[in-house]
């Protein structure tokens, strides 16, 4: 069940409308933690059983922890929360990653040995639940937070369907709170929920499904040499799609929880006006970046250490956080050159003279198209099925290649050149989009505008999905991690 479909909008309509009755905010709880497994188990029944794995072990070795102060107890239990959980993102996640490129360094060595394929099926949103209940042991490990006094408020912690197949990543410290008091959305927060959602729907049916899908599957097919424009257009068309996909995704999961009285984390802030590298994980995939930098980055040490310490543990926290988002050698490097980016960025701050240049609104409007572009170049790996599509992609996009696609590969000719130029205007307006947006929040400039002009806008939006949208339910792009 997608949030693009007709049977979500059926089921979001029967728990809001449920949800809004006079009775028990215990028993509105369970209902919200059903209707949680409802959710998930609409795409694979059998893989709600790992879900209460992970929520039954951390919550025992969640008290466990708490309730000592043995040191070597304290730390087993960590320990087998963290074989727990990981053991399970390994296996299903890595594990037919970690066969194939075994076997293909056995037979590398002349031993000729092919292991029947595993055919492990990745459970949607195991990646980020497991991140959030391991968030959780961490926490009270550390001492930081007290175990939840309520199985029910922590089960629904872990399975609260608005983010659980696709975050934001949510803390215990920022959802459990909320459990404790009913809640019953005010009309001021359904109304914001419901414009979210509408914002959200139009982001990912509209702009990422039917104007940038389409484009970013012919240009990123495999074996074709693209050239310049045509690198260019498809490249610039899935950086689109996927911030639309995912934010699309986020937006419409913090518009449903506030329909249910809940408030969820912001999870992107105008990535494409980012002015550096830093900034730019600021703004985009938030919960993930701060998660990364609470749970892996300051545990590696920092910037504590030395110069050489803090770049290695900078380059670790990407290339994990790449290898978090699949299981392929392409999704290690768009994690490396992240990490390469950041690395850099540091030392032109250490070692680049400061001067007030810097802070000029022209500077720093290129620094951003700097950003912007080498932010591209990375998502040509995060995309691309293998590295030679990749690389191909990357020399057209240099130029090496010319500026049109060998002949017999066009690929930008058959949608015509129009649609090629709505695909350009669409993805500049986005980044143009975010740069007059950057430095605010769409509640902000919601709450500027006359009543009136915010009904056109969200009238406008809701017209041009519906024209769009035959009740088809693609899969949001983060489904896969």
């Amino acid at each position: 069940m997608t949030f693009n479909s007709f049977t979500f909008l059926l089921f979001l309509l029967i728990v809001v409308s449920v949800t809004r009755l006079k009775w028990s905010w215990r028993g509105k709880k369970a209902f919200l933690l059903l209707m949680s497994y409802l959710f998930y188990a609409a795409w694979n029944p059998p893989f709600v059983v790992l879900l209460w794995i992970s929520t039954l072990g951390d919550w025992f070795f969640a008290r466990w922890m708490y309730r000592t102060e043995n040191r070597l107890t304290r730390r087993t239990c960590l320990f087998a929360s963290l074989v727990l959980n990981l053991g399970l993102l390994a296996y299903f996640k890595y594990g037919t990653f970690v066969l194939e490129n075994f076997t293909i360094l056995v037979q590398s060595l002349g031993v000729d040995w092919s292991p029947a394929a595993p055919n492990i099926i990745l459970p949607v949103g195991i990646s980020f639940y497991t991140f959030q209940t391991l968030s959780y042991t961490i926490d009270i490990y550390r001492r930081q937070a007290k175990p939840c006094h309520s199985f029910l408020d922590y089960a629904l912690f872990v399975t609260f369907f608005p983010q659980l197949v696709a975050g934001p990543i949510v803390r215990a410290t920022e959802f459990l709170p909320q459990c404790e008091e009913p809640k019953r959305a005010t009309s001021k927060q359904l109304g914001w929920g419901l414009s979210l959602f509408v914002i959200g729907f139009f982001n990912k049916v509209v702009i990422a499904d039917v104007l940038m899908a389409p484009v970013v599957e012919e240009h990123f097919r495999t074996g074709v040499m693209p050239g310049f424009l045509d690198a260019w257009v498809g490249t610039l068309a899935f950086s689109t799609q996927i911030f639309c996909d995912f934010s699309g995704y986020s937006t419409c999961a913090i518009g449903v929880a506030l329909c249910l009285g809940f408030a969820l984390p912001r999870n992107f802030l105008f990535p494409y006006a980012a002015i550096g590298f830093s900034d730019f994980w600021r703004r985009w995939h938030i919960s993930l970046s701060t998660w990364l930098r609470d749970y892996l980055y300051i545990p590696l040490g920092g910037n504590r250490g030395g110069e050489a310490l803090r770049y290695r543990n900078l380059a670790t926290t990407m290339l994990l956080g790449g290898l978090w988002h699949g299981a392929s050698w392409t999704f290690l490097v768009w994690g490396g050159l992240h990490g390469i980016y950041l690395v850099i960025e540091r030392l032109l701050d250490q070692y680049m003279p400061k001067s007030r240049l810097w802070s000029f609104g022209p500077i720093q409007f290129l620094l951003g198209v700097a950003t912007y572009v080498s932010v591209c170049y990375a998502w040509v790996f995060f995309r691309a099925k293998n590295f030679t599509d990749a690389w191909n992609i990357v020399l057209g996009m240099s130029g090496i290649r010319g500026w049109y696609t060998t002949e017999g590969q066009e690929i930008a000719s058959p949608h015509g050149p129009f649609f090629v130029y709505i695909i350009i205007a669409v993805s500049m307006g986005t980044v143009a989009l975010h740069w007059c947006l950057r430095n605010t929040t769409l509640e902000t400039v919601a709450t500027q505008m006359p009543w009136w002009l915010t009904s056109i806008i969200l009238a406008s939006l809701i017209f041009l999905t519906m024209l769009c949208w035959g009740g088809e339910d693609r899969a949001f792009i983060y489904f896969q991690f």
